[in-house]
């Protein structure tokens, strides 16, 4: 009897992840060119890239939560009339001065003047231009330690390859928060000169 109790148990785990990965491949994930490539660090040329953003208080753990419902409301035409967009990842995170930039990034086929019109004035809609970036990517819970660890490796990476940051990271989450910590894709990004 314990045996086919395992054994089903394995069924179900292995179908649950089966459904996880078919779900995550149907996201469409932001367009970039890897330049160069050393272990989890990539350098990466991004096109220009239309965002839906908002901007919130709080710390990084707080504006993200903060941040997601209206953008969630804008994407899925909660609050204006219109289609709904396709969710796609990253969503991202940007400190600016006290508060966070949050950002979803809308799907390759639109234009900015394509893009439904947002209800109220907190998510506004822009392009952002072309940029090379470092990132690091990796797995794991979202935490303030576990970012500040694999941001400490991104630096000290670009530190060593004459790489010379501009602004503020940013912080890439890939995955839904029912996403099990081994299998989250997360990274951290800097625009470089």
């Amino acid at each position: 009897m314990l045996m086919y109790f395992a054994l089903a148990l394995l069924v179900a785990v292995i179908g649950l992840v089966g459904f996880w990965y078919v779900q995550t491949r149907n996201v469409e994930i932001a367009r970039y060119e890897v330049l160069q490539a050393d272990g989890a660090i990539e350098l990466r040329a991004y096109p220009p890239l239309l965002v839906a953003e908002v901007t919130r208080t709080g710390t990084r753990d707080q504006a993200v939560r903060a941040g997601f419902g209206p953008l969630a409301r804008y994407i899925f035409a909660q609050e204006r009339g219109g289609e709904k967009i396709a969710m796609t990842a990253p969503v991202t995170q940007t400190a600016e001065g006290g508060s966070w930039t949050v950002r979803f990034i809308m799907p390759s086929g639109y234009s900015l003047d394509r893009l439904p019109k947002p209800s109220g004035a907190d998510v506004k809609l822009t392009e952002l231009p072309a940029a090379r970036r470092a990132a690091i990517r990796f797995s794991g819970w979202w935490s303030d330690p576990l970012f500040t660890e694999k941001n400490a490796e991104l630096l000290a990476w670009m530190a060593k390859h004459g790489l010379s940051p501009v602004g503020e990271p940013t912080f890439a989450y890939y995955n839904d928060p029912f996403t099990p910590g081994f299998l989250r894709r997360n990274e951290i990004l800097y625009d470089i000169q």
